[in-house]
């Protein structure tokens, strides 16, 4: 089942509402004792529905889970839907953007918003596990980006993230800086992956995607890094790639 609300984010956009969705697991109902781990994803419009989703294509979570029997909740939020907001809110970094130039990255307060408020929101309301083991975070491109953030910067949050295509090349000296100076658990598993059809698609998306790695490998965490054959940077190739990364982060 899954449930849809609106939630705000005042310190990024105000008053202006956004849609939420989580998925609670059929036991949910039938076991009112039992709790449970939770995942928490970004772009939630891309993660249940096709109608949802911004080019008409999801990740089909809600379908995978089901088929499964996952017991695990999903929270996922929307990205801002208005303008080129997502590009601010999914960058903790300032960088350059060929398009609309300098984007001032707003994935600190982003994160700060789900860490302090959604987070607890979740615990008071349903029946979750809260402890670090089991609170997970996953995003793709620039979701992916922040995936990583959280599970760096935050390892004191989430003990497991899936880093789909992150989009490292918006500013990779950042990025290994971020990293470097995390203060990561040894427990910490990550998967991280890129796909062999867009790994070219940005000139420091290789070199970067290798420095970052070989960084995680230094902190001693536990780490899956593919390169997908044929993968591309779309839901549907991350759809492909869910068994994989839940089978990686012990899900």
């Amino acid at each position: 089942m899954v449930v849809k609300w609106n939630v705000m984010i005042p310190r990024l956009t105000g008053e202006k509402e956004r849609c939420a969705y989580i998925y609670l697991p059929d036991s949910y109902e039938t076991e009112p004792e039992k709790r449970y781990p939770v995942m928490y994803m970004f772009d939630g419009h891309n993660v249940f529905f096709d109608e949802d989703a911004t080019y008409g294509k999801s990740w089909g979570m809600g379908e995978y889970l089901q088929k499964t029997g996952k017991e695990l909740i999903v929270v996922a939020v929307e990205a801002d839907p208005e303008g080129n907001g997502r590009l601010y809110e999914y960058s903790p970094f300032d960088y350059e953007n060929s398009e609309i130039g300098k984007v001032k990255g707003k994935g600190a307060t982003y994160m700060k918003w789900l860490v302090k408020e959604l987070k607890p929101y979740i615990d008071e309301h349903y029946r979750t596990l809260p402890d670090r083991t089991n609170t997970i975070i996953a995003g793709s491109s620039l979701g992916g980006l922040m995936a990583l953030f959280a599970v760096t910067v935050h390892n004191d949050v989430f003990q497991r993230g899936a880093c789909l295509s992150p989009s490292l090349w918006v500013a990779p000296g950042q990025v290994l800086e971020m990293v470097a100076r995390s203060k990561v658990k040894n427990d910490t598993c990550i998967y991280m992956d890129y796909g062999s059809l867009e790994i070219f698609n940005h000139a420091a998306n290789a070199e970067s995607l290798i420095s970052t790695g070989h960084l995680l490998l230094t902190k001693r965490v536990n780490l899956a890094f593919r390169i997908v054959p044929g993968g591309t940077h779309s839901e549907a190739s991350w759809e492909q790639q869910i068994p994989i990364f839940m089978d990686c982060l012990g899900i």
